[in-house]
């Protein structure tokens, strides 16, 4: 059992293979944080220090003992109001209007297998793979009870951590916050890092020294935002890709969060993260219990490499749902950079004239095949076929697509509407609005209250009744706007359950429809959306160079199996530069592959390219998506960009290089590698050269002087036996 209970300490020890987690219920029946890292057989409660600190109050059960303080002492689920003063994990207003909440131990339990969470994505594990313990506290004045769960993954490394909220008095009470998960550090110098960015440049990493008082970011845009991903890591400050100790926290949660850092009066620090209580205050009736969404936590003692690859495996394996999750996806052509809204049926069939001429599995028609959609200002909200645009029914232009050897797929957006539009003219009381104010506009569209069940419904039966017409293998999900208007404490959250209740009922109906979700690009990219979508559009900037860096700074916690990432025609449509399709295949590869062009556009020789990059792309497949992903660069420190998949067996790897400047006379660049047998000898597939895994790791690979700027290699390297 991976979870042990010492009855006479009260001490709870949470083990994994190469982690442990503890904490206690002390002598005033508070459930305080002991600690997290490497395996430890021992118990922790030593480190507990007490002494009188200066305008740190007491609780009064404490008596005159002027030591013992919840301001200074590490807990494993702060609240507000007990003279704890610092950053808190739970705010509840009573019907008195007080704002306190004091919870005591109250019992727990231990269970086999994974929790699940009503409602929320959550990493999911059969019985064999993980151990489940709930803590329950209780306050004893408004009766307020929160049960604390922990799943812990031995074999994986991870604990994930939630909180279902009860009210199990006599009062109606409101939730002003609700975080998932509190860790409190009593020693560490640490750095922050946070993935920040905007609309087609999102997952910038930005790594800061936590100094005294509160580093917090989040989102409060009803979705998990381009500006800010719901993940952070502690590290030591010495840390690095392959030395020091970390910490992840990875939200499964799609809407509004936030995450706080706090180093306080005694060096110690907090580390915070759930749900923004900007826009939040849930009220909660009798009898009534309100879900917090799950985080995932892992440590790593050896740098983000191991971290990130403990991520990677736990969202492959155990937050990604479907047929799709581990085998091979469709290379795929989008019709959007290829003709936007002007197209027809023929457009869409010529398309996949040229995909099958190719070797591309699928044609995607994107935006502008339903209702009067010419352009972004109208039709949204009114999913019927615009078969005059189309030149025919839905039905036979996936056949006339189907019968080229091309399997059909279809873009959808249906949590929006425009003002032009049927649906709208009929419910204008369906978008999400204050009262009698006029609404925010946003890519002149409105967005519709999914968290009123009427209005899910309507979109579903329409949006099955187009499912319905043909043998459709694929849905784009988008997202075009932020969340404004927010009428109720209640929304921002209701509103989220609300899209995973249609997505669940979607991919339940439609088990073999691979759905690839999308905001903007990457303004939805989280692990809730994964458990539903098992991959999202990484972003709408297709830019191979700007791509080194968003694809860089989503690794960190998202496997490669979940990005999409597509070649495109140059010049750029959003940065206007130009790179070869070998740069931009390379970089591509770091993804689920496909294309964002009009191939009629191309040369023979063009097409002879992506011939090839469709064949090296399926051949290698497998090693992109479930192989070890390394990190061999920072492309915002670095001259390149260098990445490398590695099989679980380390007989086979594929390094990639972008190179992202070029200078005069420039001196030779040695790449150094990871994650190969040291001992083994390694060929490259291409040129026949034979190398030794530790030099290789420990001196490097040269690689050519450039010809021009932005080139990319890509090499392959097979285990020889030298025998």
């Amino acid at each position: 059992m991976s979870i042990i209970y010492d009855s006479n300490k009260k001490i709870f020890s949470l083990h994994t293979k190469n982690t442990t987690y503890q904490m206690m219920v002390d002598q005033h029946e508070y459930l305080l944080h002991l600690y997290y890292g490497s395996s430890n057989s021992g118990l922790m409660d030593y480190l507990l220090v007490y002494a009188d600190r200066g305008f740190s109050g007491s609780p009064y059960v404490a008596g005159n003992d002027r030591t013992y303080s919840l301001d200074i002492l590490p807990q494993e689920y702060p609240t507000l109001g007990t003279g704890d003063y610092r950053n808190y994990a739970l705010n509840i207003e009573n019907s008195d209007g007080s704002q306190c909440c004091d919870l005591k131990f109250s019992h727990y339990e231990i269970k086999k297998g994974k929790y699940s969470l009503k409602g929320l994505p959550a990493v999911w594990a059969g019985e064999k793979e993980a151990d489940t313990l709930e803590i329950v506290l209780k306050d004893r004045v408004s009766k307020i009870e929160v049960s604390l769960l922990y799943g812990v993954l031995a074999d994986e490394d991870i604990i994930t951590r939630s909180a279902i909220i009860r009210n199990t008095g006599d009062n109606k009470v409101t939730i002003k916050k609700a975080s998932c998960a509190c860790l409190d550090f009593l020693t560490g110098d640490f750095d922050v890092m946070k993935f920040y960015g905007r609309h087609a440049m999102e997952r910038n990493v930005e790594r800061s020294r936590v100094g005294h008082g509160t580093i917090s970011f989040g989102s409060r845009r009803g979705a998990s935002s381009h500006q800010y991903n719901p993940a952070v890591i502690l590290a030591d400050k010495n840390a690095t890709e392959d030395f020091g100790s970390c910490y992840g926290m990875l939200f499964v949660y799609s809407g509004n969060f936030l995450c706080e850092v706090e180093k306080d009066q005694m060096n110690q620090t907090r580390l915070l993260l759930g749900l923004n209580d900007d826009w939040f205050s849930y009220p909660l009736d009798v009898k009534e219990e309100f879900i917090v969404p799950e985080v995932i936590m892992t440590y790593s003692a050896n740098g983000f490499a191991e971290l990130s690859h403990r991520y990677h495996s736990c969202i492959r394996n155990h937050v990604c749902r479907g047929k799709y999750v581990n085998t091979e996806r469709p290379v795929l052509i989008n019709s959007w950079e290829a003709a936007y809204f002007d197209f027809n049926g023929e457009t869409i069939v010529d398309l996949a004239k040229e995909a099958a001429d190719l070797g591309i599995d699928m044609v995607v028609m994107d935006d502008g095949w339903f209702g009067k959609r010419d352009d972004d200002n109208s039709s949204l909200g009114d999913w019927c076929v615009n078969e005059k645009k189309l030149g025919c029914t839905l039905s036979e232009l996936i056949r006339r697509v189907n019968d080229l050897g091309v399997k059909f797929g279809i873009w959808i957006e249906p949590e929006m509407v425009n003002e032009d539009s049927d649906l709208y003219r009929n419910h204008p009381d369906w978008i999400i609005k204050i009262g009698h104010r006029d609404p925010v506009r946003a890519r002149n569209q409105l967005l519709l209250d999914f968290s009123r069940k009427e209005v899910r419904d309507h979109i579903f039966g329409q949006i099955c009744e187009m499912l319905d017409q043909g043998n459709i293998e694929y849905i784009k999900w988008d997202m075009n706007r932020s969340m404004a208007d927010v009428y109720a404490g209640n929304v921002t959250y209701d509103y989220v359950l609300g899209v995973y209740d249609f997505l669940e009922k979607l991919i339940s109906k439609y088990p073999n429809v691979l759905i690839e979700g999308c905001s903007g690009g990457g303004g939805r990219f989280d692990a809730g959306m994964m458990y539903y979508t098992p991959q999202i559009w990484c972003s709408d900037n297709t830019d191979a160079i700007s791509r080194t860096r968003i694809q860089y700074g989503s690794s960190f916690f998202y496997p490669i199996s979940v990005v999409g990432s597509h070649v495109s025609a140059v010049p750029n449509h959003q940065t206007g530069r130009i790179t070869s399709l070998n740069t931009r295949g390379v970089t591509a590869m770091a993804g689920t592959f496909g294309y964002e062009m009009n191939p009629a556009l191309l040369s023979e020789a063009e097409k002879a390219v992506i011939r090839e990059q469709v064949k090296t792309y399926k051949k290698y497949e497998r090693l992109i998506c479930q192989g070890d992903y390394y990190r061999l660069s920072n492309p915002f420190a670095e001259e390149y960009s260098a990445w490398m998949f590695v099989s679980e067996d380390k007989k086979q790897a594929l390094v990639n290089v972008v190179r992202l400047d070029v200078q005069g006379n420039m001196v030779t660049t040695y790449v150094k590698l990871k994650g190969l047998k040291k001992e083994a000898m390694y060929i490259d597939d291409a040129t026949g050269k034979v190398y030794n895994g530790a030099a290789l790791m420990e001196a490097g690979m040269p690689l050519s002087f450039p010809k021009t700027e932005y080139e990319a290699y890509q090499i392959a390297l097979t285990e020889i036996d030298m025998a």
